[in-house]
């Protein structure tokens, strides 16, 4: 008896790995979410879980290349076992997956046309930071920064509102891709800048009297000492256009430079007045500049339309912390009909990816809002066509290779902003980007919440949410002069 049953089971497991007969072969590609048709991923990310529209009865999913195969099954959705995942990309690195799916619908077997994953010969940085929120800007709950895991699943919340008595928190965390080096803002009264510096935690109080706000948009110097921020006034207005949601403006702001060592604030005279605005500074990576956003001062909010940001560079002296007075505009607003906004330097400092939109400086409310890409030896302007979707795609930050970036888009629906990574190769052309994989694809369906900011690094912060909670209750914030 023990040897028949045996004997039946090994023919149950046959069948079972048997793939579908009498299949009608379609000439559509299969209704997938996300979309990870034709797409180019690095070899250490996570796997690619998908489901299908219009619910199957079944699916089947055959994945092959040159020196291997995978067939995974499911009813609507599929769910890659990690470890084959990881074998099977690892085999192909710098070659092509094709993916076939076969589904059961309504009683019937269809084979939709097949596509390629291109597997990428450079790996992207494995851990994504992220803040999550409501997709509105007065009225939120619950923020939380987020550290993802993007070869696996994993993630960890790193700093927390509900710890902090409720206060906003501001995603902007720096340092180039490395951990030991990074910062985020806590809002409100007892808040400041949370700096990072080699694991020891810091809370700034970035603001002298003589500034309009504290430090809002910055970056850390690559030495860790000195930080660049504009200290901003910023007026939230509903739209009088209907078709236009909420529009954020600076009605003033200036740049600054924070020494982190001496607690001493310095206020570049020519980046500084009435006449200009000044905002999103970053360095490059070697320190040796600071690019930044600037627009003549217009009335506002009446000449709101008319207010559009050039792209700059200044010289910095990472021994004193002078900045130079003679300025070079990278991309000019007038010649190139749009407004820019938060640039950002590729670590091998090749190519300035920046954000345009039609017009003002917080292009997540603006739906033509995309990337541009300046290839800074040639001065060309790539406008990443195959990048940018229908909606606002802004909020990127560069892997430590410079092949990858990631992107906050809101091509799906116009309202949650998701991370999705683009590939760059060695000629500096950008491939078809892709969403970050869910465990559970339909987890950006259920979840009512976007991904904000989103940066890469290649290694863990060394804190988490407990951490930054223990430092805003140990009391002041550190002065600056």
């Amino acid at each position: 008896m023990s040897r028949l049953y045996v004997i039946v089971s090994f023919f149950l497991v046959l069948a079972s790995c048997q793939r579908p007969h009498h299949v009608r072969q379609m000439e559509t590609l299969p209704p997938i979410y996300p979309d990870y048709v034709d797409v180019t991923i690095p070899e250490n990310i996570a796997p690619l879980n998908f489901l299908m529209r219009g619910a199957p009865e079944r699916m089947e999913v055959y994945i092959h290349g040159n020196h291997g195969a995978m067939t995974v099954r499911g009813r609507s959705a599929i769910a890659m076992p990690l470890k084959r995942w990881r074998q099977l990309l690892a085999d192909h690195r710098g070659d092509s997956l094709t993916v076939e799916v076969t589904a059961r619908v309504e009683g019937e077997w269809q084979q939709y046309r097949s596509f390629v994953w291109h597997v990428a010969p450079d790996p992207v940085d494995a851990y994504l930071t992220y803040r999550l929120i409501e997709p509105g800007y007065e009225v939120w709950n619950q923020i939380q920064l987020i550290q993802r895991d993007v070869t696996s699943f994993d993630e960890r919340v790193i700093a927390d509102n509900q710890l902090t008595e409720g206060r906003c928190m501001n995603c902007h965390i720096s340092g180039k891709g490395d951990a030991s080096l990074t910062m985020f803002h806590v809002r409100g009264q007892g808040g400041g800048t949370i700096l990072n510096r080699d694991g020891r935690l810091r809370k700034l109080a970035l603001r002298t009297d003589s500034m309009m706000s504290a430090g809002v948009y910055g970056d850390v110097h690559p030495s860790g000492r000195f930080g660049v921020f504009s200290s901003n006034v910023v007026i939230p207005a509903f739209h009088a256009y209907g078709s236009e949601r909420l529009e954020v403006y600076d009605d003033g702001s200036d740049l600054v430079v924070a020494d982190f060592d001496n607690h001493t604030i310095l206020r570049p005279g020519h980046l500084n007045g009435e006449v200009s605005l000044e905002t999103f500074p970053v360095f490059s990576p070697d320190g040796r500049f600071i690019y930044y956003c600037v627009a003549s001062a217009v009335e506002l909010p009446e000449q709101l339309r008319d207010l559009q940001y050039h792209l700059c560079r200044v010289t910095f002296d990472a021994e004193s912390g002078a900045v130079g007075t003679d300025v070079d505009t990278v991309w000019h607003a007038g010649s190139n009909s749009g407004s820019a906004s938060h640039p950002k330097v590729s670590p091998d400092g090749r190519y300035l990816l920046f954000t345009k939109a039609a017009y003002g400086t917080f292009p997540i409310w603006h739906r033509e809002a995309e990337l541009q890409l300046i290839d800074l030896q040639t001065g060309m302007v790539d406008s990443l066509l195959h990048v940018n979707g229908p909606n606002s795609d802004t909020y990127h930050s560069w892997s430590r290779n410079s092949r990858w970036f990631v992107f906050a888009s809101k091509r799906d629906d116009g309202i949650y902003g998701k991370p999705y990574f683009c590939y760059v190769d060695g000629q500096g052309k950008a491939h078809k980007p892709f969403v970050l994989p869910q465990r559970h694809p339909s987890k950006y369906d259920v979840m009512l919440k976007s991904f904000n900011l989103p940066e890469l690094m290649s290694t863990p912060v060394p804190f988490d949410a407990m951490d930054v909670a223990h430092l805003f209750r140990r009391g002041e914030a550190e002065r600056f002069e």
